[in-house]
């Protein structure tokens, strides 16, 4: 697969995630919520973490600060081990995969490090509280932005775990609870093609064996053979 490619995807991408992630900082207040065609298993709803994918979080101020230099060192590692795939020639299909990973992985981190500081906090009051590169500074500092997600499809609601359940015998259920990204979706949809293909993408080719036929004949120039 050809370097200019890739990073055709890559670019797509992440274009994509911050151009969605922009329009919902700017014109949303924290906590709206709107339904896409009419749909009520399919909304917009804007809502902020300073954790991981899917809305988890990981360890308050320093959690925050330690994940997005992980992502960091994963995205700079990422970008040589993407140029390694390709190199080696591995299969297309996974070498895909692994820059949806990767694009996935770009996108929040740019949340992460930059929105904190060209984005006012947002406001469940008001719409549009969030503007870019506000005259005060933004809302956190370097490293400290939180990643915007606003993907929702509650395709399952108003269900219970049964009470034989551990843990969550008779909470709610709901399928899907998290809110997301494009970015989140990016990197969820590579890993479950890598791990549904990975027999394909990884199958050996195994070399032709040669059979050699042991003899105790003689063979000179006046043997011939048929």
């Amino acid at each position: 697969m050809k370097a200019r490619n890739l990073i055709l995807i890559i670019l797509l991408i992440i274009v994509a995630d911050q151009a969605m992630k922009f329009y919902i900082k700017l014109n949303y207040f924290a906590g709206e919520e709107h339904l896409i065609l009419g749909r009520q298993w399919a909304r917009l709803h804007f809502v902020e973490n300073e954790g991981m994918a899917w809305g988890w979080k990981f360890g308050g101020g320093f959690g925050k600060i330690a994940l997005t230099l992980f992502r960091l060192v994963a995205v700079i590692w990422g970008s040589f081990l993407l140029r390694d795939f390709i190199k080696k020639e591995y299969h297309k299909g996974f070498i895909i995969c692994a820059a949806m990973i990767y694009s996935g992985a770009l996108g929040n981190l740019i949340d992460s490090m930059f929105y904190g500081m060209i984005f006012e906090n947002s406001s469940p009051m008001a719409q549009n509280i969030a503007k870019i590169f506000p005259t005060l500074g933004g809302y956190a500092g370097f490293l400290h932005g939180k990643v915007v997600d606003m993907m929702y499809f509650p395709l399952i609601t108003n269900a219970h775990f049964p009470n034989w359940v551990p843990i969550w015998g008779g909470d709610d259920f709901e399928f899907v609870r998290p809110v997301f990204n494009i970015a989140d979706a990016s990197i969820s949809c590579g890993v479950i093609v890598i791990l549904i293909f990975q027999n394909h993408f990884f199958a050996k080719h195994e070399e032709p064996k040669h059979h050699t036929i042991e003899t105790n004949s003689v063979v000179d120039d006046n043997t011939q053979i048929s």
